[in-house]
């Protein structure tokens, strides 16, 4: 069963929602994050703590575990995590996006709706009604050339104004759908791609150049420091754009970056022309003008031991 988890900055709780989610065990907690174990959950940020009161991303739950260092409290790993392009609004065009809001006929009493219930079940149209919104920019056509030239149009679209309960079977297909795109490589990458590059304004963080070509795609890749296959996810920390020919050199750990966001060369290895093209040291490397997108310290760690394995 899908499900909602509120996350508050600031909140105490020893989260990281790219891996894992820790809650308190209380009963209807307990019974929501068992009951989405290998389903998917939406995080929420309410507007307490300064959240920005939106759904921001998703992710599958794998398992609940105790917490070995606190009695009575819980983890919910989780795997696939998508961060939403652009967080979808808690309401949008005077309609809350969860059912369980949408049956409070008292728009004051909202709030109290929700009071207690930080993890609850969500119905799946409205699952997927709430991520289809959120990856609407990448699953857009028109940007297919801009973020993925080779990915097909997904067409998954909700009509205007349908009741899906309605229609026998169409809520069902749509859910298998959407489930198909949020595990689909192409897409994911679409979307970090996105990020990635909007963070770092389409430009590469080790030359500081950049280059729109005539479709409107930005010359600039989206490279994961810690490889999707090392177990990186897919978030504008593990994330740095960079020009095609300095990605090659990045994957092949012959630069990396040291701890104090300095760029770590291979000299031996890297020819001058190809060096002549990084920025100055004096100037250092381009960097998100948002100083929480720019790189997580353990994931640059994780590039920089391989670096010193290759010399």
């Amino acid at each position: 069963m899908k499900a909602v988890f509120d996350v508050k900055p600031g909140s105490g709780y020893d989260d990281d929602i790219t891996r894992r989610y820790h809650f308190p065990a209380r009963s209807n907690y307990l019974a929501a994050a068992r009951n989405a174990v290998g389903d998917w959950v939406l995080f929420r940020e309410p507007q307490r703590n300064g959240g920005r009161r939106a759904y921001i991303a998703t992710a599958r739950v794998v398992d609940v575990v105790s917490d070995p260092e606190r009695a009575d409290y819980y983890y919910a790993n989780v795997t696939d995590y998508l961060e939403f392009p652009a967080p979808v609004p808690f309401m949008r065009d005077g309609r809350y996006a969860e059912a369980l809001l949408r049956e409070v006929s008292d728009p004051s009493r909202v709030g109290q709706a929700v009071q207690g219930k930080s993890m609850r079940p969500i119905l799946n149209e409205d699952f997927d009604d709430i991520v289809l919104a959120g990856l609407a920019e990448p699953l857009d056509p028109a940007n297919a050339r801009r973020l993925s030239p080779d990915m097909l149009p997904l067409e998954v679209q909700f009509p205007a104004g349908a009741d899906l309960a309605a229609q026998p079977g169409f809520a069902e297909t749509v859910d298998r759908r959407v489930e198909q795109i949020l595990l689909n490589r192409k897409v994911r990458d679409a979307t970090f791609r996105l990020e990635v590059c909007r963070a770092y304004e389409d430009t590469c963080a080790v030359t500081g150049l950049r280059i729109i070509n005539g479709g409107g795609r930005a010359e600039v890749q989206a490279a994961h420091i810690k490889p999707v296959a090392a177990g990186g996810p897919d978030v504008v920390q593990n994330g740095i754009a960079l020009s095609a020919t300095v990605h090659w050199l990045f994957d092949r750990h012959l630069i990396s970056i040291d701890e104090n966001q300095r760029l770590l060369v291979a000299h031996n290895r890297v020819p001058g022309e190809l060096r002549n093209l990084f920025r100055p040291d004096s100037q250092g490397l381009h960097w998100p003008k948002d100083s929480r997108l720019r790189p997580h310290p353990a994931f640059l760690a994780h590039h920089r031991e391989r670096f010193a394995g290759v010399h």
